[in-house]
């Protein structure tokens, strides 16, 4: 009677570890093969060279306003509201370096009436607070200037969605308020649009509004192209020697005017 009651218990064992211990190995297999995909993507993305600046879960790293600038949802989020409106634009700024040559990536997402942009190569001012001045990679609500490069409170306008233009110098750029008279209808006159990238409405038709979209800066030597969902939107070589910058400060910008939000995810910077 003993015998087979232990006989018995062994037949279960036999029974429960034939059954469970595939499972288990296989459950094993599974986390070491998402592992091994994990660190794949990793290894990828080192590969390229592209590191994240923005970890989701903070503004570590990160100089802005709170009045205007929170982590949500894994979110890097810029927001104004009826209560805090705006009297000049103003920036979060990346504090861990002022890159020369680079590729930027990154998903935004913007509201309707929303104005945004990406500043590289930009400066500090001292006169206002959280503001800079520089390259812009614009970015709107309406998609009206997105795309296009517009440098910050300088030269303005340097090339419209779909023009790849050359930049050169003013000839009085030398003299004091040489920059404004160097300006007309919020475009650097002496820029010249050398080859067209697509009609601008039809470049504006491949960008989401109101929905996520990635942007990719390839920034090197003179050359500054701005893509939207991987299409050139546009080209700027600058040989303005006087005006353009070779190295400066990363930051996200909000506009002035009415209440927005604008979102911002996956940053990353390849420094080249």
């Amino acid at each position: 009677m003993r015998i087979r009651h232990i006989r018995q218990k062994l037949i279960l064992c036999t029974v429960f570890w034939s059954t469970c211990f595939p499972l288990v190995f296989q459950s094993c297999k599974e986390i070491k093969h998402q592992n091994a995909g994990e660190e794949s993507t990793f290894i990828r993305d080192s590969t390229l060279g592209f590191t994240p600046i923005f970890d989701g879960m903070s503004l570590d790293g990160w100089d802005g306003d709170p009045a205007y600038w929170h982590v949500e949802n894994g979110l890097l989020v810029g927001e104004v509201t009826p209560e805090t409106r705006l009297k000049s634009n103003t920036f979060i700024i990346w504090q861990e370096g002022q890159p020369n040559d680079f590729e930027l990536k990154l998903e935004f997402r913007i509201t309707r009436a929303g104005n945004s942009g990406i500043n590289y190569r930009s400066e500090r001012l001292d006169t206002i607070p959280y503001a800079l001045r520089g390259y812009q990679a614009d970015i709107d609500g309406k998609n009206t200037y997105t795309g296009q490069n517009y440098e910050e409170r300088k030269r303005t306008t340097l090339a419209y969605r779909g023009e790849k233009a050359v930049i050169r110098s003013q000839e009085n750029s030398l003299e004091p308020g040489s920059l404004k008279a160097g300006v007309q209808n919020n475009a650097w006159k002496n820029r010249e649009v050398v080859a067209s990238l697509g009609h601008s409405d039809s470049l504006k038709a491949k960008i989401n509004a109101e929905e996520w979209n990635s942007c990719h800066l390839v920034i090197k030597g003179n050359v500054m192209q701005h893509y939207i969902n991987d299409i050139l939107m546009s080209e700027v070589n600058d040989l303005d020697k006087v005006n353009r910058k070779s190295s400066g400060l990363l930051g996200l910008q909000v506009h002035v005017g009415p209440p927005m939000k604008v979102e911002y995810r996956n940053i990353k910077l390849k420094e080249l």
